[in-house]
């Protein structure tokens, strides 16, 4: 009997859940099961100084993966096969939705030129550089049977970060700015390369002139603010009807269900009307948990802060544990006829890229962002801030993952010797940055950051770099250095003139919308005013 079993076993696995409605229901099961067993790895492994949960997730899928593999003879290493729509469409929305629920909306607004610099202008500089370098190298190592729609996208896939791993690690409270770019670069980066990755695929190369290229970034700034008003029109719609109907003195289910439902409509209507759902759904939890959060019950307040946490956290490991087990997919191996020494070449010019890009636009546009807040209270972006934000941005996920499957297969599978290659080369620089990157990243910070504490973003030439104080907020920027130090008679009408718009816009911005919020906003959508 136990030997009937295990045939049944291994007839499924090697079908990799595609032989009726037995197999998917085992491979689910093996699934969750699996993903189960990541959770109690995780918990175990918290308080270690090189794994996080990324990487535990990883191997577990690899372990898994190999153990598929021998067990249908070679035929198999994955339960579920790879579709860039179930990504897209269900495990992606609730990362982003979450990261904008959570998000410390004060450090990213205070911080939203520089992360915008970072996650936009960062991308374009970085595809250059990789496209570029492909282009030209690839054919010294005996591989270049690409066009150059292949060459740009590959550009993309290489450029789209992953910084979980980094955020794992660095504490929001104990570093609030360093934390703020890492994050805010990491979300706006992935929106911009699924963005230009979707332009890139519509270009007409045979038709390629200047005015494309304008058309291309016209349509960029198109969708990213159109994307980003969905996003947040949909937010408000859902505190305003929270705020007008009050649902929690009936039932706070319908609260909960309500906004958890209205998040996923955004992402889905955006992607309808051929627009960013990753900006919109993320724009839609920043209003959301601006406004909507303040409307619903205590209870209510509670459940969807960890439900939103819990979800964004399983779709996460899920990502990771079928990159692990995917990373053993025979069929993409031999299909590949690229030779060792290519393939290492390939990934050594993928790797060094990946590192070339990246400093291009990090240690640049940091000296930048110093030199336009120089007169401003902010701390400057340090150069070990610098290495963090550098490093943090190194690793490739699941979106490298599921633009490559988008661009050179067909729903996951490739004929093609050439296409394979480069899946089976995004996977293994996905595995070695997770992995490697990954391992160092702990041990990297610790020694970069050795005395980061609560506050860590103290003062600096007399001055507060951040107050906590919604009053300090109000009354700092209005007051000259005397003023605010308590002594003299400052030049108040002056720190109210342009020159104070001109020295901190962002901040100065800042004051007049809570100040805007408060008075028209928070009466008609909810959420507390400030004092």
């Amino acid at each position: 009997m136990a030997a009937a079993v295990w045939e049944e076993v291994a007839v499924a696995v090697s079908t990799g859940g595609s032989g009726g409605d037995g197999g998917t229901v085992f491979s689910i099961c093996v699934f969750t099961a699996v993903l189960c067993l990541c959770l109690v790895a995780g918990h175990l492994l918290e308080e270690n100084k090189w794994v996080n949960e990324s990487i535990t997730a990883l191997i577990i899928g690899c372990i898994v993966g190999a153990f598929i593999f021998l067990l249908s003879k070679g035929k198999n290493s994955r339960i579920l096969r790879f579709d860039e729509q179930l990504f897209f469409n269900y495990v992606l929305p609730p990362i982003i939705f979450n990261a904008g629920f959570q998000v410390k909306k004060k450090q990213f607004f205070h911080n939203f030129l520089t992360i915008m610099s970072f996650g936009v202008l960062g991308v374009f500089i970085s595809v250059s550089i990789v496209s570029a370098g492909c282009y030209w190298l690839f054919p010294k190592v005996g591989f270049g049977k690409l066009d150059v729609v292949d060459y740009l996208a590959l550009g993309v896939i290489f450029s789209s970060t992953d910084t979980v791993c980094t955020l794992q690690v660095i504490s929001q409270d104990e570093t609030p700015r360093l934390y703020s770019l890492v994050f805010g670069e990491g979300v706006v980066n992935d929106a911009t390369s699924v963005v230009l990755f979707n332009a890139i695929k519509n270009i007409d190369i045979t038709r390629l002139k200047g005015g494309v290229v304008l058309k291309v970034i016209a349509d960029f700034l198109y969708l990213f603010a159109t994307s980003t008003i969905l996003g947040a029109t949909i937010g408000l719609s859902t505190a305003y009807v929270l705020r007008a109907l009050y649902f929690g003195r009936h039932s706070t289910d319908r609260e909960v269900a309500l906004m958890a439902l209205m998040a996923y409509l955004s992402y889905m209507l955006a992607e309808f009307l051929n627009l960013s759902g990753i900006l919109t759904v993320f724009f839609c939890g920043i209003v959301m948990s601006h406004y909507a959060w303040h409307n619903v019950t205590e209870s209510s307040r509670i459940t969807t802060r960890h439900i939103f946490a819990t979800l964004s956290f399983i779709a996460e490991t899920f990502i990771f544990l079928y990159v692990g087990m995917d990373a053993l997919d025979m069929d993409k191996w031999k299909i590949t006829k690229a030779g060792f020494k290519t393939s290492l070449g390939i990934f050594g010019i993928i790797i060094s890229l990946i590192l070339l890009g990246r400093a291009a636009f990090v240690f640049p546009l940091s000296i930048l962002s110093n030199f336009l807040t120089g007169n401003s209270e902010k701390a400057p972006i340090t150069f070990k801030h610098q290495v963090v934000i550098w490093w943090a941005g190194l690793m490739r996920g699941a979106v490298s993952i599921a633009l490559a499957y988008n661009q050179f297969t067909f729903s996951g599978v490739t004929v093609d010797p050439v296409h394979a290659a480069i899946i089976t080369s995004t996977i293994v620089v996905v595995f070695f940055t997770t992995l490697v990157f990954g391992f160092l990243t702990r041990p990297l910070i610790s020694a970069m950051l050795p005395h980061h504490r609560h506050g860590e973003e103290a003062t600096k030439g007399g001055h507060s770099t951040g107050s906590n104080s919604p009053k300090d907020d109000f009354i700092l920027p209005f007051l000259s250095d005397e003023d605010a130090s308590g002594s003299g008679s400052g030049f108040i009408q002056a720190k109210r003139s342009i020159s104070m718009l001109l020295e901190r816009p962002v901040h100065t911005v800042h004051i007049h919308w809570r100040k805007f919020d408060d008075r028209f906003m928070r009466p008609i959508f909810g959420g507390p005013r400030s004092h």
